[in-house]
């Protein structure tokens, strides 16, 4: 004779499995079958407007600007822990000190400062670099931010080969915060005439293009009823050509949800605990 228990073990076993359809098998004694309710049709997508002819431009090759060797910086075994951040960003002044536009493009006030890092340490706007492997190959890439005025932060990334720096991306824009996940490097950037929102753009290694690629674009609500403080884009543009994620981003023409001028500061929420450089 098999145990009482083991039936019981059985209905317990067969409620879990059947999902929905068994929904009220904990129902107060019943012991009956209760309908979930009907369920919803499943929606394919639905191709608009199916005669439009192909387009006749060749895609815009995303990275074909990033990818830049930084002239002069030689780095010992492969590693960019023996690179200074300081000296790669002042080599790339040095190698173009006009640029106000695209991936090099500073403001002459920051470019004029970066020049002067050396004798005057305390107004270089170059931050403390971090280090992560962001391409999947077992070793570290140099992240660098660059503060600029009107809280504009230019990010850009550089990976050790042959032994110096190729730079893989770079961009310009007024930033919330900077993170790392896992490989991906995040943005947060306040929305262009959106309070409340923000963008998050999250730049991620692509092998085929040898650079980092902004792969995914989001808005998010940042109101009170997602428990943090709404962050508006602050007013002025930064460098011509090199707006980031809410924008044309410095590394590419692509464009992310474009917007006007934004509202005026707004308070910031606290960062994220930091990363160990």
């Amino acid at each position: 004779m098999r145990p009482r228990g083991v039936h019981v073990a059985a209905a317990v076993v067969l409620c879990a499995l059947s999902g929905p359809a068994l929904a009220a098998c904990g129902s107060a004694g019943t012991g009956g079958l209760e309908s979930a309710g009907p369920t919803r049709p499943a929606v394919g997508p639905v191709r608009l407007w199916p005669d439009l002819p192909p387009a006749t431009n060749p895609p815009i090759d995303y990275g074909e600007s990033d990818i830049q060797r930084v002239p002069g910086i030689r780095v010992t075994g492969d590693d960019v822990r023996s690179a200074d951040a300081v000296e790669v960003v002042r080599a790339e002044v040095r190698a173009r000190p006009d640029a106000r536009t695209g991936p090099d493009g500073l403001y002459e006030e920051t470019a004029r400062a970066v020049a002067a890092c050396v004798s005057e340490p305390a107004a270089c706007p170059v931050m403390r670099p971090y280090y992560r492997d962001l391409t999947g190959d077992g070793r570290e890439e140099l992240i660098v931010g660059i503060r600029m005025p009107e809280q504009q932060v230019a990010v850009r990334v550089y990976r050790a080969e042959r032994g110096g720096l190729t730079r893989i991306m770079s961009t310009v824009d007024q930033v919330i915060s900077v993170e790392l996940a896992g490989r991906d490097l995040i943005m947060r950037v306040g929305s262009a005439g959106i309070p409340g929102y923000e963008y998050r753009t999250a730049w991620s290694w692509d092998e085929r293009q040898g650079s980092m690629l902004p792969t995914r674009d989001e808005i998010v609500r940042v109101g009170p009823s997602g428990g943090r403080t709404p962050a508006g884009r602050l007013p002025g543009p930064g460098p011509s050509g090199t707006t980031g994620s809410s924008g044309t981003t410095a590394s590419s023409s692509t464009t992310g949800p474009s917007g006007t001028t934004g509202t005026g500061p707004s308070p910031v929420p606290p960062p994220p605990p930091e990363e160990t450089p």
